[in-house]
């Protein structure tokens, strides 16, 4: 077994080892919005489970299920249900994205919904998803459209989900058939969210479904994901042959990969080890592959998985980044190896997240190496007060002009979320709107959080114009 990877994630992470602190009064007193490029997508993201509602897939079997404890799957004892019901209220949910002044709108197709047995596609939703990016683009927002947000049909998951290699093929099939739906109204497309953090959550720690704890799989998953997006990302060339915004390009492809920032608790030679090993698996196995068509993961004792990837290298146009957080590594003798914590005295979200808007910082001017766009695909938090939001908000976007500062080639922020949304295990609980769901209202009321106004005065500083 290789020790390559260990000395490539310990050589990331000395990469990484000076750790700027941004000054609060300088990011209060900067004029947020202006150091950012004119085109730049200013906007907001969703997932179509999160916020559709009346979806049937395996999240929703998951939902109403138990861990062999009796502990529900779901923290908060919920499930999706209605969600906030954009399915219906989508007209609504685009007046908020006005009101921001955002000029960008990155949502989900449901799998599930589109084609909910095998080969059946629904023209009724069809329809309404075009009519969905045809609204966006007629109304001067331009939308980015994921294919796999971590929702799959019954008939996919049934069959062994992620790990059966037919089901790569299904899902490329699908992609053709949605770029040919939606190609006339949409550029920008996200095949896949996240690979590393479904890949762990339901093969690793077996938190989300099937909700497996197998290394073997877990890296298997990661692999498979990597190929559906190249056969997608394939998919998607052939079938959207539009330019609809008139750059002389008519798809902008691109993955949202999930980073953190991997701080060692210590000095120590295993600490160290282990915040670099967690650093390759997680942030750098997947640009990697990117990069060189050429899969590596690595897991000490447990994964050494090494497999080509036709079509992998140069399947994107941009580098999407969803960042969050940072988290403190103490080695131990779990399957990852280490414990994870936020020190005593850390500002941290209500979900316990350390914030730490710098962490976004490093990933821009690390991921700027790869010579492409990068784009900031999701960032937020869970404020259940909406008082610390405008700060988070603030941060983040200064941190993004920082980076643009200093030749990073960032093309976009999207805040993640439009509205308060169903979030996974976490349930209801969490809060991430800009726009603030009252779902004791039948009508599931939209209310602007303090930071839509921090939103709005980017958007007037990059020239966007906000309704009134």
């Amino acid at each position: 077994m290789s020790l390559r990877p260990l000395f490539l994630g310990l050589a990331l992470l000395a990469g990484c080892s000076e750790r700027p602190s941004f000054d609060p009064a300088k990011v209060n007193a900067a004029p947020i919005g202006k150091g950012l490029p004119r085109d730049f997508l200013l906007g907001t993201s969703t997932a179509a489970h999160q916020v559709e509602g009346a979806n049937e897939n395996d999240w929703t079997d998951w939902e109403r299920g138990n861990y062999p404890d009796g502990t529900p799957h779901i923290a908060d004892h919920s499930v999706s249900g209605p969600a906030t019901d954009s399915w219906n209220r989508f007209d609504e949910d685009v007046a908020l994205m006005k009101q921001l002044g955002s000029n960008a709108y990155r949502f989900g197709v449901e799998w599930s919904r589109l084609e909910p047995t095998p080969g059946a596609w629904n023209t009724e939703a069809a329809e309404r998803y075009r009519q969905w990016a045809h609204t966006l683009r007629a109304q001067g927002i331009e939308p980015m459209v994921t294919l796999y947000h971590f929702t799959l049909p019954k008939w996919v998951s049934e069959s062994g989900g992620w790990e059966n290699p037919a089901n790569i093929e299904a899902f490329e099939r699908f992609s053709g058939r949605v770029a040919e739906l939606l190609g006339a109204d949409v550029d920008w497309w996200c095949t896949i969210n996240e690979p590393n953090v479904y890949a762990v959550f339901g093969y690793m720690d077996g938190v989300w479904p099937p909700g497996k704890k197998d290394t073997v799989a877990t890296a298997e998953v990661m692999a498979n994901l990597l190929d559906a997006h190249a056969r997608a990302a394939r998919q998607l060339r052939i079938h959207d042959t539009w330019d609809a915004d008139g750059d002389g390009k008519a798809t902008l492809i691109g993955i949202a990969h999930h980073v953190r920032v991997f701080q060692p608790a210590s000095g120590s030679t295993t600490d160290v080890a282990v915040a670099g090993l967690t650093d390759d698996f997680f942030n750098e196995s997947i640009p990697k592959a990117l990069r060189t068509g050429h899969i590596s993961l690595f897991v000490p004792g447990s994964v050494a998985l090494e497999r080509d990837v036709p079509d992998l290298k140069g399947s994107i146009d941009y580098f999407g980044i969803n960042y969050y957080t940072r988290d403190h590594l103490r080695q131990d003798l779990s399957p990852s190896f280490s414990h994870k914590y936020v020190p005593t005295g850390h500002d941290t979200n209500d979900l316990g997240w350390e914030l730490y808007p710098e962490g976004l910082y490093l990933f821009l001017k690390r991921y700027a190496a790869f010579g492409l766009p990068l784009v900031v695909t999701e960032n937020g938090l869970d404020d259940r007060s909406g008082e610390r939001r405008p700060y988070y908000l603030r941060s983040h976007l200064y941190a993004v002009e920082q980076a643009v500062a200093e030749g990073a080639p960032v093309r976009g922020y999207f805040h993640w979320s439009l509205i308060d949304n169903f979030e996974w295990s976490d349930g209801y609980e969490p809060r991430f709107g800009l726009f603030r769901v009252d779902r004791s209202s039948a009508e599931l009321t939209r209310r602007a959080t303090p930071a839509v106004e921090t939103f709005r005065e980017a958007a007037r500083n990059l020239g966007l114009t906000p309704t009134p």
